[in-house]
């Protein structure tokens, strides 16, 4: 069955202008059609189409559900985001693809891009959310600098990933043994040219666990994904 996204069908029953023209004239379904929509909320509505209008596509609500993330846990991913923006757009589909709550584009010392414009990034949430069958849609940042996402309170595991030989790296413990299954996790991921001494220093005062996502160095992107793949598999074999 055909999935669509519109935030408020419950109170308009209409599917915005462009899922009303995929649904119409691309996939020209037509009235009397069953349709799946979402609305990024949790829930997940099976409606009938009432009017198929390529503009202004109507349905009934016949069934609503409530699905809640299959995972366990609030997943926040905090990374900076590449200098090729094709990189941190795959990262993002891959990431709510696997599940994931929140994502926070990081701007650091050493970061390549300062300056990110979220409207695609959404709009390749929304697939990925569609695609892989979910019903809620995860939450996106506007760039945020460091110092303002480790001062921000969290209740679960905070992580922070490095590779630089000149970091400390003795205390550094590996996700899967830092990470609490049933816990939520928040895990900082940094840029090409990864944390700097002071951002790594502050990070630590503030709580978060010095990890190492194995002894392979990754590129940002990389391990943005692993770090989200582990706490899946961690909570699962748990």
């Amino acid at each position: 069955m055909h999935r669509f996204y519109c935030p408020d069908i419950a109170e308009t029953l209409t599917l915005g202008e462009e899922d009303s023209k995929h649904c119409v004239k691309v996939l020209r379904m037509a009235e009397g059609d069953t349709i799946e929509v979402v609305d990024g909320n949790g829930n997940l509505y099976t409606c009938r189409i009432t009017t198929a209008h390529p503009k202004r596509c109507a349905v009934e609500v016949t069934e609503s559900v409530h699905q809640a993330p299959h995972w366990g846990q609030r997943i926040v991913l905090a990374i900076a985001p590449t200098k090729n923006l094709d990189r941190i757009e795959w990262l993002v589909e891959k990431c709510v693809e696997m599940g994931i709550d929140r994502i926070i584009p990081l701007r650091c010392h050493n970061s390549e891009r300062t300056v990110l414009k979220t409207e695609r990034l959404k709009k390749i949430m929304v697939s990925a959310m569609k695609q892989s069958l979910k019903a809620t849609l995860p939450q996106l940042d506007e760039m945020t600098p460091i110092e303002k996402v480790i001062a921000e309170p969290f209740e679960g595991v905070r992580c922070i990933a490095y590779c630089d030989a000149l970091l400390p790296r003795e205390e550094r413990q590996t996700l899967a043994t830092a990470f609490r299954p049933g816990s939520d996790v928040m895990v900082l991921i940094g840029p090409e040219g990864d944390f700097s001494p002071d951002e790594v220093q502050a990070s630590r005062a503030a709580g978060f666990v010095p990890v190492t996502l194995g002894e392979s160095r990754l590129r940002t992107e990389t391990a943005g994904m692993m770090a989200v793949a582990w706490i899946h598999a961690l909570g699962v074999n748990s």
